[in-house]
């Protein structure tokens, strides 16, 4: 039988047939590597049995032609490849939060607000090629909101705008320091904090899309969302909850092009049904997770006597996962965020919300779309959110099949930030 193999393999050879390179053990050193076999998921659609070459942290190719050899090679049969996960609604306050969500492979976290002192010190990474532990963070900076408004309850000294005539010079001066899109607070009916005018929104939506800049909107009612979509936003920077999406509001929403990040972590968190206790009990999640992040995933929901339970009471899972439904099946783009800090743990916490959205109706492809290349689509990032040559290589490699089991994303063999690889262990 030996001789009868050495003289297939001495025959193949000679053919000019391709005899399979040996494959390299795990961990590599350097950000050049070919993964091999792999079924790829390039944001929208599977290829299976496919090569991704990667040299110096850019994809060079993806097909299904013999790979170089003089790569080092990563074994991808029976794994899937992804591009590195954008989580579409977080609020980042330290490198601790940029390390966490690295680690479960998010290599872009869209920051809803922060302090601007730490989205400055970090906008320069998200356009380096250099090895790092950090995902990339494009930010919103400061927020729009009004004095006494939504975002100033948590102590950030951020400056708030009064009126519509103020709209051009605040965003202007928001852009100077650095924002990557602004983000709008718009709570017209929740009765628990002041909140801009309809007429400010209108004018603030007009002043960044004259200087150029992305809108998303927080609101939390279909109320809020009418006033976003009469505007002329972007985009929601959350699903409503509170009633049922009707016909008139879902086409508004198709006729603007607008986006809608679901945050359904948050509806799940404070109706009482909080997807944090199965991610923390998960053997594929629970050994990289820091003490922190267990912390976070422990949080409970608020009881009915919260003092903030008449505002609670909006955010409902079932409703919310019914209008994502409706407006994916209309073409909506669906983003996926999770909120973090404000719910769940950063990296882990985006796996339990892909579960949520796939739950609500999304086929895996689409929940995985809706965590790559449609919030890379909404943010204009062209460099991130897919496997296509020219792309920077933020890479998951995981075992099976997320287009079958969605939870399949949260079982990674290995995950790339710049064509270098991740240490997973927790610190």
């Amino acid at each position: 039988m030996h001789l009868r193999l050495s003289s297939i393999l001495l025959g193949l050879a000679a053919c000019g047939a391709a005899v399979p390179a040996p494959r390299a053990a795990l961990p590599l050193d350097g950000n050049s590597f070919v993964v091999i076999d792999a079924r790829v998921f390039d944001g929208e659609r599977a290829i299976e049995h496919a090569n991704v070459v990667v040299r110096d942290g850019r994809i060079a190719s993806v097909d299904t032609h013999a790979p170089p050899r003089d790569l080092p090679v990563v074994d991808g049969a029976g794994r899937t490849l992804l591009p590195g996960l954008i989580d579409a609604h977080t609020h980042v306050r330290t490198e601790t939060m940029l390390r966490d969500a690295l680690r479960f492979g998010v290599t872009t976290q869209l920051d809803m607000f922060t302090e601007v002192p730490f989205m400055q010190a970090h906008r320069a990474q998200r356009d380096s090629l250099a090895r790092t532990d950090l995902s990339d963070m494009f930010s919103a900076g400061a927020p729009v909101t009004s004095a006494g408004g939504m975002g100033t309850q948590f102590g950030i000294p951020f400056p708030t705008i009064a009126g519509p005539e103020e709209a051009p010079a605040f965003v202007r001066d928001r852009l100077a320091e650095g924002s990557a899109f602004l983000k709008i607070l718009f709570e017209p009916d929740a009765e628990i904090v002041s909140t801009i005018s309809q007429e400010t929104l209108a004018a603030v939506v007009a002043a960044a899309h004259t200087q150029g800049a992305i809108t998303a909107v927080h609101i939390t009612s279909q109320a809020g969302a009418r006033g976003v979509v009469a505007a002329g936003a972007d985009g929601l920077a959350h699903l409503f909850g509170d009633q049922p999406i009707d016909d008139v509001l879902i086409h508004a929403i198709v006729a603007h092009e607008m986006f809608v990040i679901a945050t359904l972590t948050a509806h799940a968190h404070l109706t009482g049904k909080g997807i944090s206790p199965s991610l923390a009990a998960d053997p594929r999640i629970a050994p990289f997770l820091t003490a922190g992040q267990r912390e976070d995933l422990a949080v409970t929901a608020p009881t009915p006597d919260d003092p903030m339970g008449p505002y609670l009471v909006r955010f409902n899972l079932a409703q919310a996962s019914d209008n994502a439904r409706r407006l994916r099946a209309a073409g909506v783009p669906i983003l996926a965020g999770d909120d973090a800090s404000n719910f769940g743990a950063y990296g882990a916490g985006l796996h339990g919300e892909l579960e949520l959205l796939v739950r609500a109706g999304l086929t895996p492809a689409e929940a995985l779309t809706a965590a790559t290349l449609a919030p890379a689509r909404a943010f204009e990032l062209a460099d991130r959110g897919r496997i296509a040559p020219g792309a920077r290589a933020d890479l998951v490699l995981v075992d099976g099949d997320p287009l079958v089991d969605i939870t399949a994303t949260r079982a990674i063999v290995q995950i790339f930030k710049n064509g270098y690889p991740i240490d997973r262990a927790p610190r």
